[in-house]
């Protein structure tokens, strides 16, 4: 049986070596790359980026990245780019091809048919000196002096290297093009990610989240507000500002300290001056005021105009966190 101390001690190789061929990589940069950079900005079409094998996987999440960020791009697989994909490359298009040997057949056939096609080629390659490099008009360097894996036979260290130089392509674009979180949102509307950038307060109120009493309201009055509102709170309203909030735990308070109800009113019992939230500020900020002061409703209100009660409960139910 192998023991956990041999495991850990392959595990911590792999990650160091990777590592460290991460590092070197920094030290193969180029005048090329900020000008394969300038180049996919300013390009008039899509980038097109395409492999085989391993490298094909890694292409297809550069692609991933980079339309996530702002650059329009599509993956073609090498091997279908010569027998009928290549019709999705077109004029103005600029071509990353990755290879790790730069030398594989289909990449022979594949790199002067975009030479013919007119489209600029940045070959990303672990080999500066191969077919596709020579062929290529800007060389990205993605050697590594050995694979992590202890044969030095799959790719490990070189595709987590062509997967870097991908993620510096990308940031490098995004910092050209000014990409803010509000334009990410954009891309990511659906799931927590999306919700985090978009959702906003107004977007999560309804009417049956506005419990409200007067000031003069009688305890009994506010304990049944609170009750049919289901929010454990309801705020306390003035020509419909809100002056205050009452909580299920200040009922709770209110009872142990006192023999009788009778007489008392919803100002006497009330906390002034709530944490409050405007309806388009976002519901990661309320979540945060929540988490800040250890409360779980926010009174949203919009220059003393009254909205309605956000509870904590509604921000999970939308899985934000």
């Amino acid at each position: 049986m192998t023991k956990n101390h041999d495991i850990l001690t392959v595990a911590r190789r792999t990650i160091l070596s990777e590592s460290q061929a991460i590092a070197q990589l920094a030290g193969l940069l180029t005048d090329d790359f900020p000008k394969a950079v300038d180049l996919i900005l300013r390009a008039e079409g899509r980038l097109i980026v395409t492999g085989i094998g391993k490298s094909a996987i890694i292409a297809q999440k550069i692609v991933a990245t980079m339309n996530s960020t702002g650059t329009p791009s599509m993956f073609l697989h090498a091997s279908e780019a010569i027998h009928g994909d290549l019709g999705m490359v077109q004029p103005g298009d600029v071509v990353i091809c990755i290879s790790k040997s730069g030398n594989s057949p289909e990449i022979k056939v594949l790199t002067p048919i975009l030479k013919r096609f007119g489209n600029t080629l940045i070959a990303m390659t672990g080999n500066i000196n191969s077919f596709l490099a020579k062929g290529a008009d800007f060389v990205l360097d993605t050697t590594v002096e050995a694979e992590a894996c202890p044969l030095n036979l799959a790719p490990t260290s070189s595709t987590t290297a062509q997967l870097v130089m991908g993620d510096a392509l990308a940031v490098s674009l995004m910092e050209l093009r000014g990409f803010k979180s509000e334009d990410f949102a954009k891309y990511h509307p659906g799931g927590a990610l999306g919700k985090k950038l978009l959702l906003r307060v107004k977007d999560m109120l309804e009417d049956s989240h506005k419990p409200m009493v007067s000031p003069d309201a009688p305890v009994k009055k506010v304990i049944f507000e609170i009750s049919e509102k289901r929010l454990g709170v309801t705020a306390v309203i003035d020509d419909n500002k809100v002056i205050g909030i009452i909580t299920d735990g200040d009922i709770r308070r209110m009872l142990n300290n006192t023999d009788t109800i009778a007489g008392l009113t919803a100002k006497d019992i009330m906390t002034k001056n709530p944490k409050m939230i405007k309806p388009s500020d976002m519901a990661m900020d309320a979540l945060n005021i929540m988490e800040d002061f250890s409360i779980t409703q926010l009174v949203v209100s919009d220059q003393d105009d009254y909205k309605g009660i956000i509870h904590l409960h509604d921000i999970l139910k939308e899985g934000i966190v």
